[in-house]
């Protein structure tokens, strides 16, 4: 059994909008996504703008996190509308701090003046993108145990030669 923890990266990709398990609220599991997403964003920069959360962005990750752990929990974009981040996890349970802050990590590969990653950041820029002002996020249980998370955010960040904040 796999244990700890598994990013995958990031690509700012599409989420397939026609898929979608209806609106979709932060509570359960999901709770704390906007707390944690907009403690991240007012820490890195005050001025970016509070993320909201958007329950029919949440259905189409809810949908594809479904998708996802039906198909063994792989780390595969969806190729839709909706900038992507995906986080997985095997033999624990994640929180939404827990999600969030392991994107928020990147940040450590981000150097703002090249506006570049020594490794992965692009979770962390998407979370941070300044343009950003809605997302919504789904989760699964995958069938070895593990969990699979997917949070859409719209617009899309990470446009190449393009800083997030």
């Amino acid at each position: 059994m796999r244990r700890g923890l598994y990013l995958g990266v990031f690509l700012t990709l599409q989420a397939c909008s026609s898929d979608s398990v209806g609106p979709v609220e932060e509570s359960g599991q999901l709770a704390g996504l906007s707390d944690a997403h907009n403690g991240v964003r007012a820490r890195t920069d005050p001025s970016i703008p509070a993320l909201k959360w958007d329950v029919d962005i949440a259905g189409v990750a809810q949908a594809y996190a479904e998708k996802l752990a039906n198909r063994g929990c792989q780390l595969t974009h969806s190729g839709g509308d909706y900038g992507e981040n995906l986080f997985a996890i095997w033999g624990a349970s994640a929180s939404s701090t827990d999600v969030v802050e392991s994107w928020a990590s990147e940040e450590a590969d981000y150097d703002y003046a090249t506006n570049s990653c020594s490794d992965v950041c692009g979770h962390y820029t998407q979370v941070v993108w300044k343009e950003t002002r809605r997302f919504g996020c789904g989760q699964a249980d995958c069938n070895d145990g593990g969990e699979i998370w997917v949070c859409n955010y719209d617009p899309p960040g990470n446009y190449v030669g393009q800083r997030p904040y």
